[in-house]
């Protein structure tokens, strides 16, 4: 019942994120206040310098080359680096400097710097004269984007092991969109932890159990429409191909007690397993349609909670105490309601109030209010490609690869 006082904030936009607003088109500015003066320059240097508070290395965004240029005084050469200066930063401020072919099954679509969109804010510095502050509404406003600049600018140079971890974190978090919405979940793979989040606040956490190494969880974005009951499980083929087919064909009575019912053999063999309490899926599971076949559900494993690095599943998210959760999300429904409908073991789907943004993320490290610094394991061995992608210039982002993998097979969604 945590949440009936919240319901009103959950919002129905898409957690992909609109653009960062332009607030002056390049076209409305006249053409003399368009060119990088000496002083525009020395104001954008002075950002350029600064971005290595941001864990990026000033020298990708024409430092050395501006600086020569001012040093000249050739008005043309000033006005050629500042605004390829400008453009590239702008762009690594707004969605990151890793090119997204080399973020590892990350999906989380962000704010975006297309051409036209970087004329704009170039356009608005200049008109404005406000540099600084057209770069800083590029940056991530979520609070631990914050966090880890100032625990980052607390660190001995010397301890360049945190300092890679911080430019890391930091680097994904211009990943993610700047728009999360005022109530959504975030699923923090390698903490092995779900949070419903209010304000940028978790107000409630639960563990969870991610995807084994070999089959990863990938990072995506989506939204939560409602909660099943009692959910029946379509057994993906790969999971068929690696082991129920197996215990289906061999031992088909064990399989039948395990809830399975199948039809078809060899390569057309499909297998579905009945609500019950032995059921994969659990008594819960939060729908939440996505490419993967990724989803939030409960488990009859519950043991594995107590396991420090929990990588069982084949890519889903099994979360803990997930009747608890299926409450904190159903305003019209409490507890004993719930328990009442999972008694019955019929399959019932509640929608939620409104649509519920998801995010399912890949941060290995935390800054706390405090200071300190929380580090969490990097279980699928993604950090050292993005601290190598750090280190060289991206100038377009790309589209990455859908990744395979899932719980539950959902065809004819988008990719």
């Amino acid at each position: 019942m945590l949440f009936r006082c919240l319901a009103c904030l959950m919002i129905a936009a898409s957690p992909v994120s609109a653009q960062p607003q332009t607030p002056v088109a390049a076209s409305e500015v006249p053409a003399d206040a368009q060119i990088w003066s000496p002083l525009q320059a020395n104001r954008l240097l002075a950002e350029v310098e600064a971005s290595a508070a941001d864990g990026l290395d000033p020298v990708d965004y024409r430092r050395d080359a501006l600086k020569q240029a001012l040093g000249s005084g050739d008005a043309t050469a000033v006005h050629a680096e500042a605004d390829a200066g400008f453009a590239l930063l702008a762009h690594d401020l707004a969605v990151g400097h890793v090119a997204a072919s080399r973020r590892i099954a990350w999906h989380v679509t962000g704010a975006r710097a297309d051409p036209p969109d970087i004329a704009a804010w170039r356009a608005a510095a200049l008109a404005s004269g406000d540099v600084a502050g057209t770069l800083a509404a590029l940056r991530p406003s979520h609070p631990q984007y914050a966090r880890l600049k100032a625990a980052l600018s607390r660190l001995p140079a010397a301890d360049t092991e945190t300092r890679e971890l911080l430019r890391i974190n930091l680097e994904r978090w211009r990943w993610m969109p700047r728009l999360l919405g005022e109530h959504y979940i975030l699923v923090n793979v390698p903490s092995f932890e779900l949070m419903l989040v209010q304000g940028n606040a978790p107000v409630i956490r639960h563990r969870v159990i991610v995807g084994k190494t070999g089959t990863p969880t990938p990072q995506f974005a989506t939204v939560a429409t409602g909660v099943i009951l009692n959910p029946e499980w379509v057994v993906p083929q790969s999971i068929i191909r690696e082991s129920v087919g197996k215990l289906v064909r061999n031992n088909p009575a064990a399989a039948r007690a395990r809830g399975y019912v199948w039809s078809g053999s060899g390569a057309t063999l499909s297998v579905r397993q009945s609500p019950g309490p032995g059921n994969s899926l659990g008594h819960m599971k939060i729908d939440m349609p996505n490419p993967f076949t990724i989803y939030l559900h409960d488990t009859p494993a519950r043991q594995l909670f107590d396991k420090p690095v929990r990588t069982f599943s084949h890519g889903c998210i099994r979360t803990d105490k997930a009747l608890d959760f299926a409450d904190a999300l159903l305003p019209d429904h409490d507890r004993a309601q719930i328990d009442t409908i999972v008694a019955t073991r019929k399959t019932t789907r509640i929608a939620l109030p409104q649509q519920l943004p998801v995010y399912v993320a890949y941060f290995t490290a935390a800054a706390n209010e405090d200071g300190s610094i929380s580090r969490h394991p990097d279980i699928y061995g993604r950090d050292p490609p993005v601290a190598a992608a750090l280190t060289d210039r991206q100038d377009l982002v790309e589209t990455g690869a859908v990744a395979d993998g899932g719980c539950q097979a959902m065809p004819n969604l988008p990719a």
